[in-house]
């Protein structure tokens, strides 16, 4: 289907230009001035719009505004004549994607045109995906049949229903943000109205404003009326990720919120009332924390209403090959390339690696693996080379071969190289030097076998 781009601008030249350089690459639809461009947007699906910032005595900035008000906002890009840092600041605020100048390189426009194309194809395909999944409970996500994460299933789905704060705690990279989609996913509440924050990302003042929202002139900078994200979140879910990073001036309004469910912007004392379920979570201890005096007890018991405690990948092995064949899928779908299975060697290792990054440190290596893989399998040195500095396995040195297993001699210098050549040796010696049971053990083919015993030998 041929793209749609609306121009909207005042003048006929620069309009019919536009249409002449571009109609053969999209569908083109003109309009003079800011009525007649929200009528074509109301009645047409556009894709993108190119609009100039003054549009006789519109304003072009209104356009974007209105635009991106649409259920589904065109991907837009501001031009004029006017060129400031300060109007393409706001303009990137208001949601233009992109700012250019007159007068225009129609080559810079088109080349943009299809960058911002791109970018909304992308955009398109999450919100289908994003449909394709709102139905489900977001738990398989949550793969694994360990105890550990069995458990943490069942919590979430005892308590998505209520109204209850949830509290997660665990390490970065075990699944945390996993857990709260799932919790709003089961809570019954739009699907849309899960809301994110992260809060070490921001400073005090921002993070304030960023939760509550402010009134024009309430502190330099604030020109306008901002919605917070406790009023955006109203009737759904809010998520608050790394909430042991908070400052003490934002626990004393996040207590009140959560105590009284009203809130008030900076710079007014309206109370709000808001209906909000909040979901924190942290990579800190907050029992700690409030022992020491960093954080709030009063707001900790608010928060520490449900506790889910995520467990480290290291305390659940048993999930580690059921997770990876998830991100070996997921990964090859995504690059166009075959489902390969991981050899016997790589499955070991990834069992005995103690990831430090838990389950975002595997997603990496099973990415890695598929995308570095021209084998019919994924192998060792396939993995990326971080992983290979902690592997018990690869400890000790060939003697007598057990049936089934292959034990390896641990190389002086440990390095990727010396790991292949010291696992190559131990499957020789288990195999009697049968090549073909060899490269069985090793999960690869007979003839990647030779080729690497001849790189050896050269």
């Amino acid at each position: 289907m041929t793209p749609t781009l609306l121009i909207a601008d005042d003048e006929k030249a620069t309009r019919d230009g536009l249409r002449a350089a571009l109609e053969e690459e999209f569908e083109v639809f003109t309009a003079s001035n800011v009525a007649e461009a929200l009528s074509v947007l109301k009645a047409e699906q556009i894709d993108l719009l190119l609009t100039d910032l003054r549009m006789g005595g519109d304003s072009g900035m209104d356009l974007l505004e209105k635009a991106m008000a649409l259920p589904h906002p065109p991907v837009s890009i501001m031009m004029t004549a006017y060129g400031s840092v300060d109007t393409a600041v706001e303009a990137m605020r208001r949601g233009a994607w992109h700012f250019v100048t007159k007068p225009l390189n129609l080559d810079e426009v088109e080349m943009l045109l299809k960058r911002a194309l791109r970018g909304r194809k992308l955009e398109v395909e999450n919100r289908q995906l994003r449909e394709q999944i709102s139905d489900s409970s977001g738990l398989e996500r949550l793969a694994g049949k360990s105890p550990a994460i069995q458990k943490v299933s069942d919590i979430v789905r005892q308590v998505a229903p209520t109204r209850a704060t949830v509290l997660i705690e665990g390490e970065s990279g075990t699944g945390k943000e996993v857990v709260a989609h799932a919790i709003h996913r089961l809570s019954g509440r739009p699907p849309e109205k899960l809301v994110i924050v992260h809060c070490a990302a921001l400073s005090p003042q921002i993070l304030e404003s960023e939760l509550f929202g402010h009134e024009k002139g309430s502190f330099t900078g604030a020109n306008q009326r901002r919605i917070g994200r406790f009023e955006q979140a109203d009737g759904g879910t809010l998520f608050l990720d790394e909430i042991g990073e908070i400052d003490a001036s934002i626990q004393v309004k996040l207590l009140r919120a959560l105590s009284e469910r009203t809130i008030e912007r900076v710079g007014s004392n309206t109370p709000i009332k808001v209906d909000v379920r909040v979901v924190a979570a942290t990579n800190k201890n907050l029992g700690a924390m409030v022992a020491r005096g960093d954080f709030r007890e009063d707001l900790f018991f608010r928060l520490n209403v449900v506790r889910i405690q995520m467990p480290p990948l290291r305390d659940r092995v048993e999930d580690i090959v059921l997770l990876a064949g998830v991100f070996l899928k997921e990964f090859a779908e995504e690059n166009g390339r075959p489902i390969k299975p991981l050899s016997d060697l790589a499955l070991r290792h990834l069992r005995s690696y103690p990831w430090p990054g838990n389950v975002r440190e595997l997603r990496t290596a099973i990415e890695h693996g598929v995308v570095m893989s021209n084998d019919p399998v994924i192998d060792l040195h396939h993995l990326p080379s971080s992983l290979l500095g902690d592997v018990p396995v690869l400890a000790a040195p060939v003697t007598a071969p057990t049936e089934g297993k292959i034990t390896l001699a641990a190389p002086r210098e440990l390095n990727l190289h010396a790991l292949e050549t010291s696992a190559i040796r131990a499957a020789l010696a288990e195999a009697g030097g049968n090549r073909t049971r060899a490269a069985e053990i090793l999960g690869i083919s007979r003839r990647t076998l030779q080729r690497k015993l001849k790189e050896e030998e050269d």
